[in-house]
C-alpha cells in the first residue's frame, strides 16, 4: 500500500507536470532567446532539427515549431531523409544519429552532444556480438533499432517494437532459427505473443527495467479507474499488468483511443508531451521506477536524453560539433536490414 506520504509525493509530481516545463536554470526569457537563436541557426546552417519523444518538451516543441519532426528514431531518420536541408540536428542519443546517417549518408548529420548514448547500445557491443553471431552460423539475426550502426550491419533484420512480431512471425514461418538482440524484455514479450523460442542477447534498458509490478499496483490504488500504458522494454511482471503494450507511436495512440481519462505510463516521461497533444483532457501519470513505492525519488527520465538541452543544440549548428560520423562500408552494410524492414513494413501496409 502506498503511504500517505507517498500519495502526497506523488501529488507534488502531477502539479509538477501540469505547470509550464523550463529547463533547469532557466527563465522563459532565457528558453525564447536560445529557441530564436536555434531558428536562425537552422535557417543559416540549412538545418532540419528533428527529435526524439524522450527529449525535454522545450526541444520537441521547437522540432514541430520549425518544421521538423518528433518521433521514434527510425521515423526521425526517414523524415530527415527526404528533407531538402542538407544537414540534420538529431536530438536523442547515439544510435538515433547513426540511423539518420545510415539511410541520408550523404548530409552532415549533427548531435547537441555525442556523449548521448544507450544502455542497449552499449551493452552489445559489436565485436562480442559478431562473435555470438558467428557461433550460431544458420540463424537469423534480428536486432532492436536501439543498437550502434556495426551492430545492425551484422544483422539480417533491424526492427522497432511497433513491426517486432510481425518480423519474428514472418521469419518463423519460413522455418528460420532466430538470434534477438539486444532487449530481454522485449525479446521475451515477442517470445511469449508469438510462441516462437529465440536465442537471446542479455542487454536492458536502464529505465525500462525499473519499472516494477508492486509500485504499478500501489499506484492503482490512488487511481482506481486508471489504464495503464506500457512499453514492452519493461519486465513481464509490468507488462501483464498493461491495459495497453507498444511502442512510443503505439502508446501515445492508445493514449488518445482508450476511454480511461486517467493514464499511468511505464516509459520515459518525455513522451507525455506528444501524449497531452493526443489527448489533452486526459491525466497523465509516471509510473514508478524505483523502490516499492511511486515517489518523487523514482521518476522515469534516461539520464542521455537529458544531456539534449537548448545550450549544446546553439554549439552544435554554431561550431559543428558532435558530427556523426559512419564509415561508408559500415553504411551500405547497415542500410541493408533496415531497408529489408522497410520494405517488409511498405508491403504489410498493402
Amino acid at each position: 500500500m502506498l503511504s500517505k506520504q507517498d500519495i502526497s509525493e506523488r501529488i507534488l509530481v502531477q502539479e509538477h507536470l501540469a505547470k509550464e516545463h523550463l529547463p533547469d536554470d532557466m527563465s522563459r526569457e532565457d528558453v525564447e532567446r536560445y529557441k530564436a537563436r536555434i531558428k536562425a541557426l537552422l535557417k543559416e546552417k540549412d538545418a532540419c532539427l528533428v527529435a526524439h519523444y524522450y527529449t525535454d518538451p522545450i526541444i520537441q516543441e521547437l522540432a514541430e515549431e520549425t518544421g521538423g519532426c518528433v518521433a521514434d528514431s527510425l521515423e526521425m531518420a526517414r523524415f530527415g531523409s527526404v528533407r531538402p536541408e542538407k544537414t540534420l540536428l538529431v536530438a536523442g542519443v547515439r544510435f538515433m544519429g547513426e540511423t539518420a546517417k545510415i539511410l541520408s549518408p550523404e548530409k552532415r548529420i549533427l548531435m547537441p552532444t555525442l556523449e548521448a548514448t544507450c544502455s542497449l547500445d552499449i551493452g552489445c557491443p559489436a565485436p562480442e556480438f559478431t562473435a555470438f553471431c558467428d557461433a550460431h552460423p544458420d540463424y537469423e539475426v534480428v536486432v532492436y533499432a536501439n543498437t550502434s550502426a556495426a551492430v545492425k550491419a551484422r544483422a539480417d533484420w533491424v526492427v522497432t517494437s511497433s513491426i517486432a512480431l510481425d518480423v519474428v512471425e514472418h521469419l518463423a514461418d519460413e522455418g528460420k532459427k532466430i538470434i534477438w538482440a539486444p532487449d530481454k524484455h522485449l525479446g521475451a514479450y515477442v517470445q511469449k505473443e508469438t510462441g516462437i523460442d529465440m536465442l537471446m542477447w542479455d542487454g536492458a534498458c536502464i529505465v525500462h527495467e525499473e519499472f516494477k509490478a508492486k509500485g504499478l499496483l500501489d499506484l492503482k490504488q490512488v487511481y482506481p479507474d486508471a489504464a495503464i500504458l506500457v512499453h514492452p522494454e519493461s519486465p513481464a511482471s509490468v507488462i501483464e499488468l498493461a491495459d495497453a503494450v507498444g511502442s512510443t507511436s503505439q502508446l501515445i495512440k492508445a493514449a488518445a483511443e482508450l476511454p480511461n481519462r486517467e493514464l499511468i505510463v511505464a516509459t520515459d516521461r518525455g513522451i507525455f508531451y506528444k501524449m497531452q497533444q493526443a489527448a489533452p483532457d486526459k491525466v497523465f501519470i509516471e509510473a514508478p521506477t524505483g523502490g516499492s513505492g511511486a515517489t518523487c525519488r523514482s521518476c522515469a527520465h534516461c539520464p542521455w536524453m537529458a544531456l539534449n538541452g537548448l545550450e549544446n543544440i546553439v554549439t552544435a549548428l554554431e561550431e559543428g560539433r558532435d558530427e556523426v560520423l559512419v564509415d561508408a562500408a559500415l553504411i551500405d552494410e547497415a542500410r541493408k536490414p533496415l531497408q529489408r524492414m522497410l520494405d517488409f513494413s511498405a508491403a504489410l501496409k498493402g
